[in-house]
C-alpha cells in the first residue's frame, strides 16, 4: 500500500456563459492551485466580471463533493480552473458607404476541478529510530595550525620608473 492515498476530484461546469473566454481565463488563473477558502477571498476581492461567474462555479463544485461524497470544503483545493471557448453568436452593424461590420458575440464553458488534499499516512517508527545515524566515513582531518601561518608572503611587483 502506498504511503499517500489517491485523492478523489469533483468537477462542476458552467455552459454557454455569456462571457469572452479570453477575460474569464485571466481570473482563473489567479485561483488554479489555492485551497478552496483561499480561492473564495481572492474571488471576493477581484473587480472582474468573470470572478461572479466563477465563484458560482466553485460554490456548485464544492456542493458536489459535500452531497456526493462528504469532502469537507477545508480539504478541498483547486486542481484544474479552465475556460473554453464556446459558440460564438455572429451579428452585423451598419458602416458608412453601405458596408457591414462583424459584431462576436462570445460564450464559454467554465470548469472547476476540485481534488482533496490527500492525507499523509504516518509510519510507524522502527526499533531504534531515535538513535542518530551513524557516519559511513571518517571526517576529513584538520591542518595543524602551524602550517596554516607557514605561507609565503605575496610578492609585490615594483614600479618601473
Amino acid at each position: 500500500m502506498s504511503a499517500v492515498e489517491t485523492p478523489r476530484e469533483v468537477r462542476a461546469q458552467a455552459k454557454y456563459v455569456r462571457m469572452s473566454p479570453r477575460k474569464a481565463r485571466l481570473v482563473a488563473q489567479h485561483i488554479r492551485g489555492r485551497s478552496v477558502p483561499e480561492a473564495r477571498a481572492v474571488l471576493r476581492f477581484t473587480a472582474r466580471e468573470a470572478a461572479d461567474e466563477i465563484e458560482k462555479v466553485l460554490q456548485s463544485a464544492v456542493s458536489n463533493a459535500e452531497a456526493n461524497h462528504g469532502i469537507s470544503e477545508d480539504r478541498l483545493y483547486i486542481a484544474h480552473a479552465y475556460v473554453d471557448g464556446g459558440p460564438v453568436m455572429k451579428r452585423w452593424r451598419a458602416r458608412a458607404r453601405g458596408r457591414v461590420a462583424r459584431i462576436r458575440k462570445r460564450t464559454c464553458h467554465i470548469t472547476v476541478r476540485l481534488a482533496e488534499r490527500p492525507l499523509p499516512v504516518v509510519a510507524e517508527a522502527a526499533p531504534g529510530a531515535d538513535e542518530a545515524p551513524k557516519p559511513k566515513r571518517r571526517p576529513a582531518a584538520k591542518k595543524p595550525a602551524a602550517a596554516a601561518k607557514e605561507k609565503a608572503p605575496a610578492k609585490k611587483k615594483e614600479a618601473k620608473a
